[in-house]
């Protein structure tokens, strides 16, 4: 399970473990005792998804001392993991005075006090951060000027408001898992390991979504909506651009795209393309209970890196959420620390959208030790972030949603983990909205960069995540005596 504790502040998760719970093993045909060859095949041992909420409880799927049997034991099987380094956040970015350390810190700060130490001395532009280097770093040191824009303004008041909430919400669920062992982990196992981990994949996702707006036309009528992967592992760059791609199987599969390899995990759907051909999604005919958006917000930070395309709000606002959306459909969006989009996605996007804003949730970035992984009070970045969520306003009212025991979504609740290294890989939804929706719901999420057993997908870097590269295979042997 994703959720390691549950409190009245919120949960808290371990993304890892979440994703190794998925699925993903692979079948490896072997020679068997006669001789004979055996066909490769992309299918694994069966993983059975559960009749609730997707992937809400992943025990039953496969353990890692599981044995894949068929005729005579002649099969092996693969089992991949998610590298642990890219969630070894062991020390802080930046090292945080101890007044503001989550362990001895105090919740109560003024606005007065916060401005204070925002107009005092900040890191200066290109300090290193991590480990020694952040402290470092910390001491080469610039004056700010104590004047403040509208906008900062704004953003010191909000996070005056909230400050205490994720302060003492993220306490109690550290102090939970200090109790249980959760960040006693070693990390000396970790390090070691280092010098294997990838550095960035550019496996030119978004790019071949930009070719693929040279491919001829297809017709909808003649072009099936789905393409179903079968056990062969390459498929057609145009059949994955073209339609939604489902792994319909209770195993995982892998696909072949432009040389690169990716891992799809059981009982999940795809589709890659970017925003101009969001037509296949809408040719799939489903209407979802459930559509998480993480949208590529527009901000100086990712213009200067250029590191991913970025919408304008208007752009943001011409996502077909009518046509994908169910009656009453859950829609949760990812959003930045500025106030101009936490306001224009309540004032703006969700009434265009007709969704009634119902919570305002935080997810608190914390280390393996259970510190922030930067000051809480930061001037320039949050070791937190913003989850709207609202209602599709449609037919069912609050009265059936008690009936059939669907609990009434909170106003505040933090969602605390420990933070993927790779940018905005974000943590999964699945178990915390599985109280506040109907079971056996359709799942949706757009602008996903990974995939998730139930759950159907959209973006035009939809299986960045999902590199084979990221993983790493858990050796394992088989009855044959062999290692898969």
């Amino acid at each position: 399970m994703s959720v390691v504790h549950r409190l009245r502040a919120g949960w808290l998760l371990d993304h890892l473990s979440f994703i190794n719970q998925c699925g993903y093993e692979i079948c490896d045909s072997v020679a068997n005792p006669g001789g004979v060859t055996l066909r490769p095949s992309v299918t694994s041992s069966e993983y059975h998804a559960p009749s609730t909420f997707p992937a809400t409880s992943l025990r039953d799927g496969p353990g890692l001392g599981d044995a894949v049997e068929e005729t005579e034991g002649k099969t092996a099987k693969t089992r991949y993991v998610f590298r642990e380094e890219f969630f070894d956040i062991s020390k802080p970015h930046i090292a945080a005075a101890p007044e503001q350390q989550l362990l001895q810190g105090d919740p109560e700060v003024s606005l007065a006090e916060i401005k204070a130490s925002s107009s005092a001395e900040e890191p200066q532009e290109g300090a290193k951060s991590g480990g020694e280097d952040s402290v470092a770093g910390a001491r080469k040191k610039r004056k700010r000027k104590c004047v403040f824009n509208q906008g900062e303004l704004d953003a010191l008041e909000y996070h005056t408001k909230i400050r205490k909430l994720i302060w003492e919400g993220t306490l109690h669920l550290v102090q939970e898992g200090l109790k249980s062992g959760f960040f006693h982990r070693a990390t000396t196992e970790l390090s070691c390991r280092k010098n294997v981990v990838p550095g960035h994949i550019d496996c030119g996702l978004a790019e071949l979504c930009e070719m693929a707006k040279q491919f001829p036309a297809v017709n909808d009528s003649d072009h099936p909506a789905v393409h179903v992967l079968d056990d062969e592992t390459s498929s057609p760059e145009q059949d994955l651009l073209s339609c939604v791609t489902e792994n319909n199987s209770n195993c995982a599969k892998i696909v072949v795209l432009m040389g690169q390899k990716y891992l799809v995990p059981p009982k999940s759907s795809f589709l890659l393309s970017d925003i101009s051909r969001l037509q296949p999604l809408l040719n799939y005919k489903k209407k979802y209970d459930v559509i998480v958006i993480d949208p590529p917000w527009e901000n100086k930070s990712v213009k200067r890196s250029n590191r991913y395309s970025h919408l304008s709000s208007w752009q943001i606002k011409q996502i077909p959420v009518a046509a994908l959306a169910a009656p009453d459909c859950l829609i949760v969006t990812w959003v930045t620390n500025r106030q101009k989009h936490l306001r224009f996605v309540k004032d703006e996007l969700y009434p265009h959208w007709s969704v009634k804003t119902l919570a305002e949730w935080h997810w608190v970035k914390i280390t393996r030790s259970g510190e922030f992984v930067l000051p809480l009070d930061s001037f320039h970045k949050k070791p937190y972030e913003v989850l709207i969520l609202g209602r599709v306003q449609g037919s069912m009212k609050e009265a059936q949603r008690k009936s059939e025991d669907i609990l009434p979504i909170p106003e505040r609740k933090l969602i605390v983990s420990i933070p993927c290294s790779l940018h905005s890989h974000k943590p999964p939804l699945t178990a915390v909205l599985a109280e506040f929706v109907k079971p056996d719901v359709e799942c949706l999420e757009l602008f996903a960069r990974n995939l998730q057993p139930g759950w159907t997908s959209w973006g035009n870097e939809v299986l960045k995540f999902q590199h084979i590269d990221y993983f790493t295979v858990l050796q394992n042997e088989n009855r044959l005596g062999l290692v898969a």
